[in-house]
């Protein structure tokens, strides 16, 4: 064994001098944080410098070792003793595999303990942590647990007119069950929670943020999103759109637009972030972050399976996914393929950028709480600016542009009979009328009940 080659490995190693049999804590909390994790090892025999001293008696420890776990581990690890000769020198490794049926306590001293590996220690699980670990030993997920919420209490146009829109198919309430987001007894699964209109689940949550440079300071332009996971990622694309640069290349016959960001990748690292974010953290949500330079997209949880992605090739990461119903319902929307890992596709969608250099490629980050996208802006976005001939430019949103064909047909029409036919809140509605009024494409004359709504002349939208 290379021993020198595990001594810097501390998240998944821990050193010994020799076993504490009236101090059985000091060690058996690494046994129950090594269980709730990937897995490590204990080298008894070896100071905490990694210098080894070996065992006047392995036998004895390995004896002592044993009847530790059996008095002091509820429920028993799987573990494996093996000795070990190191240059004439006798240590013991106390070899703990990954626990099935955690959470894996310490029960000794009055106290019923789980323990959680972070870095090179083993510290008490939280309150949070502890949902975690009790889910995964009951083989279940977050968004597959039913809740107190009632199916005839909630509706779900947002999710039917986005699968109509996205798969071409009329939406049947049978789906609700079939996909998971009710129980047979009529009330809603989380994940039917994070899907209905008015989202019940407050930590459905979304930050956004456009920042004055390359760091964060002041902001140029933010927006706070509660609720539906859907409109959410909706949200989330308008503000892209809204806050960065689309440049263009002239061509004999027009023009090519060169935008800053793969819209694609933008949209699959969000949709990422929403499936795989731990929605058992309360007091979090998603952050979305523009620069000067570079998009980045954080949410709570890191990897599911405990590893670090930086520390990962993307090519060989499975797709292990916390949320296996809410990303399953995704899927069925054309969100994410069913198979495949969402990294890749969106490091491609940024390959296939104009302008794209090997510096650009996308940086993923993770710890234990929380995972991180970094998407770079391309770096020509050249010929950006306010006016094209004598036309003025202005980029609207997606649904902005709805907006202003819904009033071509219909002048006269309410902010509230808009929220209905785009499917959105009408303070949603309000604030893009508000942002429209303000930049001069859209101005509103007469009473608020009957006046009518005016689009500007010599104003030529784009998006």
């Amino acid at each position: 064994m290379e021993l020198k080659a595990l001594i810097s490995e501390c998240t998944a190693y821990d050193f010994k001098l020799m076993v504490e049999e009236k101090k059985p804590k000091s060690w058996l909390k690494s046994v129950s944080a090594f269980a709730h994790g990937l897995g490590g090892s204990l080298f008894f025999g070896i100071d905490n410098d990694g210098i080894i001293r070996g065992l006047d008696d392995a036998q004895h420890v390995c004896e002592t070792i044993s009847s530790r776990i059996r008095d002091y581990m509820d429920p028993l690890p799987e573990v494996e003793m093996i000795p070990l000769d190191i240059d004439g020198l006798h240590i013991l490794q106390l070899k703990v595999n990954a626990g099935h049926y955690t959470p894996y306590y310490y029960v000794g001293d009055g106290q019923l303990i789980a323990f959680i590996r972070v870095g090179d220690e083993s510290l008490p699980a939280t309150a949070e942590q502890m949902v975690r670990l009790v889910l995964k030993g009951s083989n279940r997920t977050f968004d597959s647990l039913h809740t107190d919420y009632k199916l005839e209490d909630y509706s779900f146009t947002i999710l039917a007119n986005t699968f109509k829109d996205r798969t071409k198919q009329e939406w049947d309430k049978k789906y609700l069950l079939s996909f998971g987001l009710v129980t047979g007894a009529g009330s809603l699964t989380n994940t039917g929670a994070l899907f209905a209109d008015d989202c019940p689940l407050w930590q459905s949550r979304l930050y956004c943020t456009r920042w004055d440079g390359k760091e964060k300071c002041d902001a140029i332009n933010d927006a706070e999103f509660t609720g539906n996971v859907l409109m959410l990622l909706r949200e989330a694309m308008n503000f892209v759109k809204s806050n960065t640069k689309r440049g263009w290349k002239k061509l004999p016959d027009g023009r090519k637009n060169k935008p800053e960001y793969a819209e694609r990748a933008a949209l699959e690292a969000m949709v990422n972030h929403f499936i795989h974010r731990d929605y058992t953290v309360m007091g979090s949500e998603v952050h979305l972050d523009i620069y000067d330079d570079r998009l980045t997209v954080t949410s709570p949880g890191g990897m599911y399976n405990g590893m670090l992605i930086q520390d990962l090739d993307i090519k060989d990461v499975s797709s292990e996914r916390r949320n296996p119903i809410l990303a399953n319902v995704m899927a069925q929307l054309d969100y994410m393929e069913k198979r495949g890992s969402g990294l890749t596709r969106i490091c491609n969608e940024t390959k296939a950028l104009e302008g794209y250099k090997d510096e650009l490629k996308p940086i993923f980050k993770s710890t234990p709480n929380q995972f991180q996208t970094v998407i770079f802006a391309a770096t020509d976005t050249s010929n950006v600016g306010d006016n094209d001939g004598d036309m003025s430019e202005t980029k609207l949103t997606e649904r902005q542009q709805k907006i202003i064909n819904i009033i071509k047909e219909s002048p006269t029409i309410t902010g509230h009979q808009m929220s209905e036919m785009l499917s959105v809140s009408q303070r949603t509605i309000e604030r893009d009328l508000s942002a429209m009024q303000k930049i001069g494409i859209l101005k509103h004359e007469g009473k608020d009940n009957d006046g009518v709504w005016v689009i500007s002349d010599g104003i030529r939208t784009c998006f």
